[in-house]
């Protein structure tokens, strides 16, 4: 393959990183402003124009107040807060239609030109396989909020973001494979990072799920205390389903996550490759994570508004990204 049909791979891939990127970022909107259980319809193949006659808004809206949320949270709602609610989750969804066409319509087209790089077909249908369930899990995390108890599930959440941000982690390896030349997986060192950061986002997606951050916005303490007066409460289950040990559980891994992006910019400063300059990526890195931490704190103190929570989402998001692009110069140390 020449140069310059690689640079269009590339390009493309890039593009369809930014649109998972505003995707993540749009997700956290939804939830925020408590717009995903606005459209109980699953129309994956139709559906694509929203309703653009007032008819076609009473029939929507009608089947929104045979909805749990309707009628145990939202009784009484007008018109007006309803389009604004499902402004946002249709927006969700269309976006998500729109990632498909520019993945898979490349796709084909540089199937068909045969300038899909070497070994990297596999690759390709695994983020095709992965786009598509991540379609299914999203009509399954609503599903779970159009019950009796009108709560998206916060297992089914963390399921949703944790494979979008793996979607988004696959495209920014194979994007550095492209433009410097393949590294090895991650492991030791740097496997330990990603996994610290990981389960950092994670336990963000439990906190979220069951409204955690409404709670204790105090910082460092919780209640006067270190430790929540609740922790423990669930058993097993604990970390998952009491809201408080959630929120402790996502401050402390946090510093962990910070201690560990800290060691890998050590790292990254030793580091000498010709043609990377990991400087600058390790320095994107440092502010990415002291931004994020700084966000996240202020998030709490705030009980969440709108506004900090979707930045602390997409800082999430931007802080994986950097956190990959460093990962891979170190692993093409190997």
């Amino acid at each position: 393959m020449d140069r310059t049909a690689n640079t269009s791979v590339i390009i493309w891939l890039m593009g369809v990183a930014l649109m998972v990127f505003v995707m993540i970022t749009i997700g956290g909107i939804t939830r925020l402003t408590d717009s995903g259980l606005s459209m109980v319809e699953w129309r994956p193949l139709i559906g694509t124009l929203p309703p653009l006659t007032d008819a076609e808004w009473m029939r929507v809206f009608a089947l929104y107040q045979q909805s749990p949320e309707y009628q145990k949270i939202n009784a009484g709602m007008d018109l007006s807060a309803f389009k604004w609610i499902f402004f946002w989750e249709y927006l969700h969804r269309l976006f998500g239609r729109l990632i498909g066409l520019a993945f898979i319509l490349p796709l084909l087209w540089f199937a068909f030109r045969r300038q899909i790089p070497h070994g990297f077909g596999r690759r390709f249908l695994i983020l095709l396989i992965l786009g598509g369930t991540q379609g299914a899990i999203g009509w399954w995390m609503v599903k779970s909020g159009l019950v009796d108890d009108p709560y998206v599930s916060a297992y089914r959440l963390a399921t949703h973001l944790g494979i979008a941000l793996t979607i988004l982690a696959v495209l920014i390896w194979t994007i550095a494979d492209l433009k410097h030349g393949r590294a090895i997986l991650p492991r030791g060192h740097v496997a330990g990072v990603i996994g610290v950061l990981a389960i950092t986002i994670i336990a963000g997606a439990f906190v979220a799920g069951m409204n955690a951050g409404l709670i204790y916005n105090e910082y460092p303490f919780m209640g006067g205390q270190l430790v929540p007066i609740e922790y423990g409460y669930y058993g097993v289950s604990d970390p998952f389903e009491n809201p408080a040990s959630a929120q402790f559980h996502h401050r402390w891994i946090a510093v962990l996550a910070v201690l560990g992006v800290l060691s890998l910019w050590f790292r990254a400063r030793k580091a000498h490759l010709s043609g990377v300059n990991l400087g600058l990526s390790g320095g994107v890195m440092m502010l990415a994570i002291f931004g994020q931490f700084v966000l996240g704190v202020m998030t709490l103190l705030y009980q969440v508004p709108v506004s900090l929570g979707t930045l602390h989402q997409a800082g999430a998001a931007f802080l994986l990204i950097c956190v990959i692009w460093v990962s891979h110069g170190l692993m093409r140390l190997k």
